[in-house]
């Protein structure tokens, strides 16, 4: 079973990064780093020697330093020991779809392993329709009916359905995102392989797992063998120190971070989070931390496992799991230091994840709405950080401002839970004194964009600060939109203002 023990950080670095002055960089960038030159590639965990004939060692083999990502693939392929660069052959422990991907996934297993073969495990497939749900649209809807087909003729036992597309309440079993509704339903284990065919499965790395999206190809031949062949990715660590102050959240981190490395600062890259800042995180922040790797171009993020893991889990999983952590010795390709005490709420300005601000730097961007949802901030903290935003400052928003739980269990929370100092009164009271919209049916919603009447989808060229977790040109539909991606926190003071801006005005 797990052990909550967390290994030391110290550890062998390729490159290692200490960053100062992290409050201050808009304008300028002022960290400072050490600027002794490195090489960054690995060719091997060990170095070599020569090689020589001689008797096999008496005292037992000897043990190679790994990181818990590479402990988590060797155990997944029945390796004792492995090396970055590496292409294995994985045992899969779950697979997840959706409805904008299934449909094709299904489509090549049926291909490639003939029409009435059968999939490799019918309990280890988890079918989530969640993207293109409350709409219209005759093919987005026949996306759902071909996912229930298949999963009624596979006898698929994790497929959360819904019919009743007028009242999603009336579906018990739809749950709503993907990515956060695993974790609610227990499918999110430390120890394990999850693969999945969206690219922000990667949220399930705060559970200490292995967790990456996948293509239609590379799921429709999972779907028929259990397998995948992947390549070892070397590891980044990340480690995040301080207390967190109470205007910053997860969002603010993972924002802090990919604007150091870049969009490309992680391609093909483990990104492991540690540090007493990550240690007192919950888990729905440590999901909002390990989301957005990939747009750091990560291939998966991952969190070390540890009581507040457990807790979570304790109620949701019956499944036996083991937990893996980086050895002392573990070789990391860079090493990146952070005094969170020292951060600043932030914003990623369009169109790019690292292009990072102060959010008080952009306090004259003049904004058209508001959008809290998605995997990255559609989780019930996520609602009531923005709720205890509007609490503090007992003013009405000045913008439209959309609210779209990422699953029905959210719906139902902030609909029941009251929010504490708030005298007994709940998120769904509080937005509504604020003049919010009502909160949505759960689902991905406007985040990516999606038929032309989905809810809260920019169908013309406005200015939102979002919640999300990409600002491209029409990510949320209309090309020309402009979104700042924020915290919550910054998000509901942004949406008090009608400008960008920086919670502190409203939580100090």
């Amino acid at each position: 079973m797990a052990s909550s023990a967390i290994a030391s950080s110290s550890s062998h670095l390729i490159n290692k990064k200490d960053v100062n002055g992290l409050s201050s960089f808009a304008t300028q960038p002022s960290f400072i780093f050490s600027k002794k030159k490195t090489s960054r590639k690995i060719s091997s965990v060990m170095s070599t020697q020569k090689q020589t004939d001689r008797n096999p060692s008496t005292t037992g083999s000897v043990k190679t330093a790994m990181t818990m990502t590479e402990k988590i693939l060797a155990r997944a392929s029945e390796r004792t020991h492995l090396s970055p660069g590496e292409n294995l052959w994985v045992n899969v422990d779950v697979l997840m779809t959706h409805d904008v991907c299934g449909p094709g996934s299904f489509g090549i297993f049926k291909k490639e392993f003939g029409a009435n073969a059968k999939v490799w495990d019918r309990e280890k497939i988890v079918v989530i329709p969640d993207h293109y749900i409350f709409t219209n649209d005759e093919r987005a809807n026949r996306n759902v009916d071909i996912l229930r087909d298949y999963c009624t003729e596979q006898n698929i036992k994790y497929f959360y359905d819904i019919k009743d597309l007028g009242n999603f309440k009336a579906n018990p079993d739809y749950k709503g995102v993907c990515h956060v509704a695993l974790a609610q339903e227990g499918h999110c284990r430390p120890g394990e392989v999850l693969l999945g065919t969206d690219s922000h499965t990667c949220t399930a790395g705060a559970f200490g797992q292995f967790a990456t999206g996948i293509g239609n190809t590379d799921a429709g031949f999972v779907l028929g063998t259990g397998k995948v062949l992947l390549k070892v990715p070397p590891t980044l660590r990340f480690v995040l120190d301080g207390e967190m102050p109470d205007y910053l959240m997860a969002k603010d981190l993972i924002l802090q971070i990919i604007g150091e490395i870049s969009m490309a600062g992680a391609t093909f890259k483990a990104m492991e989070f540690v540090g007493s800042t990550v240690e007192s995180l919950t888990m729905e922040e440590r999901m909002t931390l390990c989301n957005m790797v990939v747009e750091a171009g990560g291939k998966n993020g991952v969190v070390p496992a540890d009581s507040t893991t457990h807790e979570y889990l304790k109620d949701r999983t019956s499944v036996p799991y083991e937990a893996f952590y980086s050895d002392d010795q573990a070789r990391f390709l860079s090493e990146y230091r952070f005094d969170v005490s020292k951060l600043e709420p932030l914003v990623a300005k369009p169109h790019s994840p690292d292009n990072r601000a102060l959010a008080r730097e952009c306090k004259d961007v003049k904004i058209d709405r508001v959008y809290i949802g998605s995997c990255t901030g559609g989780k019930y903290e996520d609602f009531l950080a923005a709720a205890k935003v509007f609490l503090a400052s007992g003013k009405k928003i000045k913008v439209p401002t959309f609210l779209v739980p990422a699953t029905q269990k959210v719906w139902v929370d902030l609909y029941t839970i009251p929010v504490p100092g708030s005298g007994g009164k709940t998120c769904s009271q509080i937005f509504e004194e604020a003049g919010c919209d009502t909160p949505a049916s759960p689902s991905c919603g406007a985040c990516l964009g999606g038929p032309k009447d989905t809810y809260a989808r920019l169908n013309e060229p406005k200015v939102c600060v979002s919640t999300t977790n990409r600002n491209f040109p029409g990510r949320m539909g209309h090309k020309e939109g402009q979104i700042y991606l924020a915290s919550p926190y910054t998000a509901a003071a942004s949406a008090l203002t009608g400008f960008v801006t920086d919670p502190r005005d409203f939580l100090q």
